[in-house]
């Protein structure tokens, strides 16, 4: 693809798939990547998983594939203007959050408390891994989605770095050096994603006030200053619309420029490395430094981020929202109630775990209980743990503050 920039990851160096294929005669191996996660069931769960609001509260807001297909959008149109591999780029975002379970954070939470009282933990990257690579079987072939080293490893990577010594498991994932480029825009994008969608679903919820927005993050009072001069008789919300839209336009390209500028850093403190020409908009001809992906690979830190004065209103932008939002009272209840269904069911299936399904109870003569029953409560919808809640808790959970 010659529109990929020189540190772009290219398709036909890939390291190729745990068990070989032959290639597809009008669709290369990122895109088949891209399907096959489509098309897997983990992806398909993520439509009944919550966000922020559970369903019980409204099905108006943003669930994990919702906010997952943003986060894809997003994710193509920066890769496009960096000369990223689009096609992984997209295969990793739509990716990012199959390995997360039932309840949004406040049901991971509960896993993972519940998973270290038996010296485990759970984490949603290890576990997106062991879906993509045992849970799902749709092929005779092998077990798993049998993806490229290069989406498995996005996967692994793209929101944090595992030392070595700690996770010898995940060695073939060359766990000293960073991620690409279009790993890294995945870890990015979620945040833009989220921090903005938020915002929206809890303005829209009433639960955030317009003038609370406007006193806490500048940024967003600066625009709604000119919003509003614009739009003088359009309803609140879709002024409010308008702001988000050119917060979320500021920090976009905010986000290529200043990575672009952060990889041409690069050249300009190695200057004896190879250089290439390149032609500018004016028609004159410079000489740059000619940045490989191993470059990438071998930089001490990740290279995808946010100038200082944006990532500082992203910042603020997310502390309002943990501060204002996500542990609000309204909320509060929802979260114990998922807290509460996830530790009591977990402790039932320890005690008694011929009551999983025939095919868990078998994993248990191989694998540690807690390792089962974690998988099997991580891969449940909301709707689906509420229905196992019941028949075998016996007893109705609490309303939330909303009904």
């Amino acid at each position: 693809m010659s529109s990929l920039a020189s540190y772009a990851v290219r398709v036909e160096q890939s390291r190729g798939r745990r068990y070989p294929e032959p290639a597809h005669p009008y669709r290369n191996d990122f895109q088949r990547d891209r399907d096959r996660i489509i098309h897997s069931r983990a992806f398909r769960r993520l439509e009944a998983k919550t966000q922020v609001f559970t369903r019980r509260y409204s099905d108006h807001f943003r669930n994990r594939l919702t906010h997952t297909i943003e986060v894809a959008q997003i994710s193509r149109t920066i890769a496009a203007q960096l000369g990223l591999n689009v096609d992984l780029v997209e295969a990793l975002a739509l990716a990012h959050d199959i390995g997360h379970p039932p309840f949004g954070h406040a049901g991971e939470k509960a896993l993972d408390a519940m998973m270290r009282q038996y010296g485990f933990f759970f984490d949603h990257n290890l576990h997106a891994l062991r879906i993509v690579e045992d849970f799902e079987l749709r092929y005779a072939a092998h077990r798993g989605l049998n993806l490229t080293f290069e989406v498995r490893e996005g996967i692994i990577k793209h929101s944090r770095d595992y030392e070595a010594r700690r996770f010898p498991e995940l060695s073939e994932y060359v766990l000293d050096q960073r991620p690409p480029l279009e790993a890294q825009l995945i870890d990015a994008t979620d945040e833009l994603a989220y921090d903005t969608a938020d915002l929206d679903d809890g303005y829209e919820a009433r639960l955030l006030s317009l003038e609370q927005v406007q006193a806490k993050l500048p940024v967003f009072a600066e625009f709604f200053t000119e919003v509003e001069a614009l739009y003088r008789d359009a309803p609140k919300k879709l002024q409010f619309n308008e702001v988000l839209r050119r917060i979320l336009d500021r920090w976009v390209t905010d986000l290529i420029e200043n990575t672009r500028a952060q990889v041409e850093s690069i050249g300009r403190v190695e200057p004896d490395r190879r250089v290439y020409s390149r032609v500018n908009h004016a028609g004159e001809e410079s000489r740059r430094p000619k940045i490989e992906l191993e470059d990438i690979r071998r930089y001490p830190k990740r290279l995808v981020a946010l100038s200082p004065a944006v990532e500082t209103e992203r910042r603020q932008t997310k502390e309002f929202l943990y501060g204002n939002l996500y542990y609000s009272s309204v909320l509060q209840p929802e979260k114990e109630d998922a807290e509460r269904v996830i530790t009591e069911l977990f402790d039932l299936w320890m005690k008694h775990p011929e009551k999983l399904p025939a095919g868990y109870q078998e994993k248990t003569k191989s694998e540690p209980g807690a390792r089962v029953v974690c998988d099997y409560i991580a891969g449940m919808t909301d709707t689906y743990i509420r229905e196992q809640y019941e028949k075998f808790c016996g007893q109705p959970e609490r309303a939330s503050a909303r009904n």
